[in-house]
C-alpha cells in the first residue's frame, strides 16, 4: 500500500496550522537594531537632514583632488577618458548634446556630499573623514565657478550655496497622468497606417575625439590678455612673421604637449573658454585680460598691474603655476622639463587672433 496518501494529509495537515505565522511574517531573521541602522543610515537629505558638523576649505579641497580624484575625473574636474566630467557644461542643457556635471545640472549640493561621502574615491569608499569631503565638495564648486578659492564649505553654510539647475525639475507625476495612458487594452495588430524613420541618432560615440589646432590648451597660456591691447599687440611683432620663424619640428612637438592642456584650453580658429580661457594671440597680451572669463584674484592683479605675458613670464607659469600666481584656478603641478616648455611656447605662437 502506497504511502503517498498519508503524506498528502500530513502535508496539508502542516500547511493549516503554519499558515497564519506565515501569513505576518516570513518567519527570517530580526528586527534590526538602532546602531545597525544607524551604520546604514548615512544619506544626507537637500534640506541638509544627515550632514555631519564639518568644514573644508577649496585649496585644501584642490590638494585632496589631485591626490585622490584626479586620476579619474582630471586635475581641474574636467574628466578623463570617459571618467565623468565634473566640471563645465553651463549653458548646454537645450543642446542636441548637452554636457551633465555638478555645476550646470545637478539640483542639490547634498547630493554631491552624499556621493563622494558613500563611494569615493572609487576602490576605496568611505576611507574619507567629514572634512575631507567638505574640502572636495568645496573644490568641485570652486571648479564650476561657484564660489571664490577662498570659500570654507560647512555644515552651517551648507544651503547658502545655489546650485545653477535647482529649479531645472519637475514632479514626476506619471502615475496620474500618463500610466493609466500606457496600461490599457494595447494594440495588437493594424495601429498604424505605416512606420516611418522620422530621425536619426545625433551622437554615435561617446568617445572624445582628438583634434589638434582647434583643440583646448594649458591654462597658463590659458589666462589670455585683452581686447584693448589689440592695437598693441600688432604693433609689437606681425603675426605672419613670428609664425613664420617657427620650428615646425618644434611647434609639432609642442602640439602633442599641449595634450595635457587640451581638457581646459582651447586654441585655434573658434576658440573658446572653457574651464580656463582661450590661448590664441596670448603673447603680448595682458595677463588675466581674456574678456568674459572669470579670473582667480592672482590673476586679476596681475592684469591691474599690466602685467604681459612673454616668453619669460610663460615659462615661469608653466613651470610652477601656484607659484607664479598666488592662488591660480590651475591646480596643473607644471612642466618639468625645459624642453616641453619651450615646445608649448612654440606651438601657443603658431596661433594669432
Amino acid at each position: 500500500m502506497s504511502k503517498f496518501p498519508d503524506l498528502i494529509i500530513a502535508a496539508a495537515a502542516l500547511s493549516l496550522t503554519a499558515a497564519p505565522a506565515l501569513a505576518e511574517t516570513f518567519g527570517l531573521g530580526r528586527v534590526a537594531l538602532p546602531e545597525e541602522i544607524a551604520a546604514w543610515d548615512l544619506d544626507v537629505s537637500p534640506d541638509g537632514t544627515g550632514l555631519p558638523a564639518g568644514s573644508g576649505d577649496v585649496l585644501t579641497g584642490d590638494d585632496l583632488f589631485q591626490e585622490k580624484c584626479a586620476v579619474c575625473h582630471g586635475v581641474f574636474a574636467e574628466g578623463s577618458g570617459n571618467w565623468p566630467k565634473l566640471a563645465g557644461g553651463e549653458g548646454t542643457l537645450a543642446d542636441k548634446d548637452p554636457l551633465k556635471t555638478v555645476g550646470s545640472y545637478w539640483p542639490y549640493l547634498s547630493t554631491v556630499w552624499d556621493y563622494v561621502h558613500r563611494s569615493m574615491p572609487f576602490g576605496d569608499a568611505q576611507s574619507l573623514s567629514h572634512d575631507e569631503v567638505y574640502a572636495i565638495v568645496a573644490y568641485i564648486l570652486y571648479s564650476n565657478d561657484l564660489v571664490d578659492e577662498d570659500f570654507v564649505l560647512s555644515n552651517e553654510n551648507f544651503l547658502d550655496v545655489a546650485m545653477p539647475n535647482a529649479d531645472g525639475f519637475i514632479i514626476d507625476d506619471r502615475a496620474q497622468t500618463e500610466y493609466p495612458v500606457w496600461r490599457g487594452e494595447p494594440c495588437m495588430t493594424d495601429c498604424k497606417p505605416s512606420v516611418e524613420i522620422t530621425m536619426r541618432a545625433r551622437v554615435l560615440d561617446v568617445t572624445p575625439e582628438k583634434t589638434s589646432a582647434a583643440a583646448p590648451v594649458t591654462e597658463a597660456a590659458a589666462e589670455a590678455p585683452a581686447a584693448e591691447d589689440k592695437a598693441e599687440d600688432k604693433a609689437e611683432a606681425p603675426a605672419e612673421t613670428e609664425v613664420a620663424a617657427l620650428d615646425p619640428a618644434l611647434v609639432a612637438e609642442g602640439e602633442k604637449v599641449f595634450k595635457k592642456c587640451a581638457a581646459c584650453h582651447q586654441v585655434g580658429e573658434n576658440a573658446k573658454n572653457r574651464t580656463g580661457p582661450h590661448l590664441n594671440a596670448v603673447f603680448g597680451r595682458v595677463i588675466g585680460g581674456v574678456e568674459d572669463f572669470r579670473y582667480s584674484k592672482g590673476f586679476e592683479a596681475a592684469r591691474d598691474e599690466g602685467r604681459v605675458w612673454d616668453q619669460a613670464s610663460m615659462a615661469e607659469f608653466l613651470k610652477a603655476p601656484k607659484t607664479f600666481i598666488k592662488g591660480t584656478k590651475m591646480a596643473f603641478a607644471g612642466l618639468k622639463k625645459e624642453d616641453e616648455i619651450q615646445a608649448v611656447e612654440a606651438y601657443l605662437m603658431s596661433f594669432g587672433d
